[in-house]
């Protein structure tokens, strides 16, 4: 009778312990499923969700370096037709984007349009110098003269250039070429990122993912057109993807898209590594390899290439002409110090270093929500000039040169309040149910197996006595 209540309870052993692994073994989707009906729910974008707070303000500051390429041998370029040679000169920082959007609209077709107030405050406390040191750079109006000018009307821009008393560098302060000055020779305003004070990026109008969270954030429209017109190209005229500010829930490890009005067009960035940012796990993602090749190694790139003379037929790399963007001006974006770029372009202009670690552009993405919780955008804006017979100050000029002026370093990382509560309203919890599935799981099996093995061993026994 005792053997006979001992395998019984051997027997209910073994069933306790199946039922406790079964439920430890439900709770895996079942919580899966909670967990992204949660998410989903949070990222959003709409009043009263976590994603659509973030969305209309940025929480954290994001910061805008530059770096001024200062010229040393201006004199020795224009008598001798010698290299120019660089040396950095900065950062010189500004705050920026801390302007909540504008105009904010909710479509019937789940889209949202708003506008994007731009503005720059200048921190001391974060730069070298003031912005009114000085710096040697190359001359704006006579570089964008050069290009807009035809060459058949070379003879009058040589006089002009002469009755301003303008040359082809100019010595102009930090404040001036970021922001503006009035330019002798083209008789307006010009400045590397002028007007940007109290204008506006857009009209933008996103998914707001509430009927496919699979676009949340996807940029439907820009300035009200779904391509761009800067390309007459449908691959590069494409707008793909988000702003890369977040990404929809769940990454996979697949290359993310995102627009960037700064370089007009879209981008890719493919996954690189996990990483740990303040206790939360991250994605990092890096710009594809061939986002800036020749179109001789990457095709798809062939629609960007817009000068043939002044690309080498299309074959350099590293440098994107956005004067289709720029009202004609010969604009040329690359990433810092020509990081990844042809040997050429190292070659026109001394002094550059590019470094993947200080140059390279990244994205650091929580997986789990697609929030963008640290990035580093560095690009580096360049104006070509050329040789003429007929420009005096052209003249010793040996070839086409795409000439560095200013590379930019905008930064953001999630402060120390906004991870921690992110670790406690969602990795925590993640985390907590993750040791309660393996806890029931791991328990229920064990109790399954030992009263399993016990039962055959009690009768194993009893038949041994039998």
């Amino acid at each position: 009778m005792g053997c006979c209540n001992r395998r019984c309870g051997l027997i209910a052993g073994a069933v306790f312990g199946a039922v406790v692994a079964i439920l430890g073994g439900i709770l895996i989707p079942v919580g899966k499923s909670v967990i992204e009906g949660t998410v989903e729910k949070e990222v959003v974008i709409e009043p009263g969700t976590q994603a659509y707070e973030n969305w209309v303000s940025t929480g954290v500051s994001v910061y805008r370096q530059f770096w001024l390429l200062d010229v040393q041998n201006a004199q020795e370029v224009l008598q001798d037709g010698a290299i120019p040679v660089v040396v950095e000169q900065g950062p010189y920082t500004y705050r920026t984007r801390y302007l909540p959007k504008e105009n904010i609209t909710f479509n019937p077709n789940h889209t949202i349009s708003f506008m994007l107030p731009q503005g720059a405050i200048f921190e001391p406390s974060m730069s070298v110098g003031t912005e009114e040191d000085k710096v040697t750079s190359l001359n704006l109006g006579v570089a964008g003269a050069y290009s807009l000018v035809p060459r058949p009307l070379h003879a009058v821009l040589e006089n002009l250039i002469k009755a301003s008393n303008s040359s082809l560098f100019q010595n102009r302060t930090v404040g001036e070429m970021l922001w503006g000055y009035y330019d002798p020779l083209l008789k307006d305003n010009i400045g590397l990122f002028s007007p940007y004070n109290g204008t506006y990026d857009g009209i933008y109008n996103v998914f707001d993912g509430k009927d496919d969270i699979s676009k949340v954030g996807f940029i439907d429209r820009w300035r009200g057109e779904s391509v761009l017109q800067f390309w007459g190209d449908k691959y590069c005229d494409m707008i793909n993807g988000t702003d890369a500010s977040s990404f929809p829930p769940f990454l996979d490890k697949k290359p993310l898209y995102f627009f960037s009005s700064d370089i007009c067009r879209s981008v890719s960035a493919g996954f690189e590594q996990s990483m740990d940012l303040k206790g939360i796990e991250v994605y990092r993602y890096v710009l594809q390899p061939n986002t800036l090749a020749s179109p001789t190694v990457n095709p798809d790139n062939q629609c960007f290439c817009r000068n043939t003379v002044t690309t080498k037929n299309c074959t350099l790399a590293g440098v994107l002409d956005i004067s289709s963007c720029q009202a004609g001006r010969p604009i040329y974006i690359s990433l810092a110090h020509f990081l990844g770029g042809s040997q050429s372009l190292l070659e026109n202009v001394k002094g550059l270093n590019p470094s993947e670690k200080h140059h390279g552009t990244y994205l650091d993405v929580e997986p789990t929500t697609g929030f963008t919780l640290r990035f580093a955008k560095r690009i580096q804006v360049n104006m070509m000039y050329g040789p003429s017979n007929v420009i005096t100050v052209l003249k010793k000029v040996k070839d086409y040169t795409i000439f560095p002026l200013v590379w930019m370093n905008e930064t953001a990382s999630v402060d120390d309040a906004t991870a921690d509560m992110l670790k406690k309203e969602l990795i925590s919890r993640i985390e907590m149910l993750d040791i309660i599935q393996k806890a029931l799981l791991g328990t229920g099996v064990a109790i399954f197996v030992l009263c399993l093995i016990s039962y055959c061993v009690v009768r194993r026994n009893q038949s041994k006595i039998v």
